[in-house]
């Protein structure tokens, strides 16, 4: 140690070497830890890494799967086949229901009323008894013809022993022709007798007939005291009560046979050259039910103010619809040309994209959008002038929140 050293130390060499100690150890030990964590850090910064990496991992796999579920979310709709159909322009007239049979029941004779038996609203059959009529006076007059039929028949009886009586007169005076005894006289006479026995018989017989027909008449009138409904139907209307004197040919009931109605229509006159008897239409009583019918006949008769003439259609009812009722309204659709052959598809397929005639099709389990061009209407179909084919399905219900390619489940079809 040169002496600037022993000048630094200042010649107290022991608290001077402490302190160089002191440092030395703390220096040692900042070494060590450094080294420490030199050696563990690659694994500590590696957990912290996985730590902040699975929170986020977690993150990601949720949203994935949120997306797949939104992106497997199918919309259900229902399809329809595009088929190629006969086609027949029609057009439709505006008609009525008519019984074939309706008006007034009145009564044969001239009597009080006794009983009424039916009221309106009730079904009746062909042959039931609607009203009954005092008949005291009809069954004493019916028993007096037929005393006067018994008193003709007596009548004939005598007139016959005599007119033969008279014959075997005759015959034994033309039997005394060849004796004495004969008197062409007498024989004059009983001849004469014998014809008009004869004459007497034929009157007796022309009484009896004629009582036989005044019996026939009292018993009609005693029969007519029954008021009969003269067909099935149901009564509108009631015109008198019991106690009432009704006269000959006064209206005691109204009704209407509903059990055979025929469609009637006032077709426009330059329409009517195609109707002919037999000619087979449809008409509607309920919108989108039709029912065949065939013309039964035209009437020869034009209203001058509206150009048309009365037609008579008879429906043809597989299954009979309840409660018709005269002046039913009814839609007939008329035949105005030819049938032919067309591409058609369900009404309900259609949707407007900017004003121009869109369908949904079904291509692969997605619903692609495509314009295309219709034509008339055919009941619940429209024709397709272009853009469809014969087979290929198109969406009817569920097309309102399709968009262009959208994956769809088809009803009634399995995945």
């Amino acid at each position: 140690m040169d002496s600037r050293d022993t000048a630094f130390l200042g010649g107290n060499e022991e608290p001077v070497l402490k302190k160089w100690l002191f440092i030395s150890g703390v220096l040692a030990a900042g070494l060590l830890v450094v080294g420490l964590i030199g050696v563990m850090a690659p694994g500590v910064l590696e957990g912290v890494y996985a730590q902040d990496k699975k929170p986020a991992a977690s993150s990601g796999g949720g949203e994935t799967k949120k997306k797949k579920r939104r992106r497997g979310r199918r919309i259900l709709v229902h399809v329809d086949t595009v088929r190629i159909e006969p086609m027949l322009q029609t057009m439709p007239v505006i008609g009525r229901m008519v019984a074939v049979r309706a008006g007034a029941v009145a009564a044969r004779i001239n009597a009080p009323v006794a009983e009424m038996k039916v009221d309106v609203g009730d079904r009746v059959q062909k042959g039931d008894i609607l009203a009954i009529l005092v008949n005291e006076i009809f069954k004493w007059d019916r028993q007096e013809k037929a005393a006067q039929v018994t008193e003709s028949q007596a009548k004939i009886a005598t007139a016959k022993a005599r007119l033969a009586l008279s014959r075997q007169g005759l015959k034994r005076i033309s039997d005394l022709r060849t004796s004495a005894a004969y008197s062409k006289a007498r024989f004059e006479d009983k001849r004469l007798e014998v014809t008009r026995y004869r004459a007497e018989l034929a009157e007796t017989r022309a009484q009896l007939l004629r009582a036989r027909a005044s019996l026939r008449l009292a018993e009609t009138e005693l029969r007519y005291t029954l008021i009969r409904a003269p067909y099935s139907g149901a009564i509108t209307r009631r015109h008198t009560e019991a106690g009432a004197f009704v006269k000959e040919g006064q209206t005691v009931y109204t009704m209407i046979s509903d059990r055979d109605m025929e469609v009637e229509a006032d077709v426009p006159a330059r329409r009517i050259a195609g109707l002919t008897a037999g000619k087979k239409v449809t008409f509607e009583l309920v919108r989108g039910q039709r029912i065949e019918a065939s013309v039964r006949a035209v009437v020869p008769e034009e209203n001058v103010r509206t150009h048309t003439r009365m037609v008579r259609f008879k429906p043809n009812f597989k299954i009979r619809p309840e409660n018709l009722a005269a002046n039913q309204s009814a839609t007939v659709y008329l035949p105005i040309g030819k049938s032919r052959t067309v591409l058609s598809m369900h009404k309900d397929a259609l949707v407007s994209s900017r004003g121009v005639p869109t369908v949904f099709v079904i291509r692969n389990r997605r619903a692609y959008a495509r314009q295309i061009e219709i034509g008339d209407g055919i009941g619940g179909r429209f024709v397709v002038l272009s853009g469809l084919k014969e087979g290929e399905q198109v969406v009817v219900l569920g097309n309102e929140r399709l968009k262009d390619g959208k994956r769809v489940r088809i009803s009634g079809v399995s995945d």
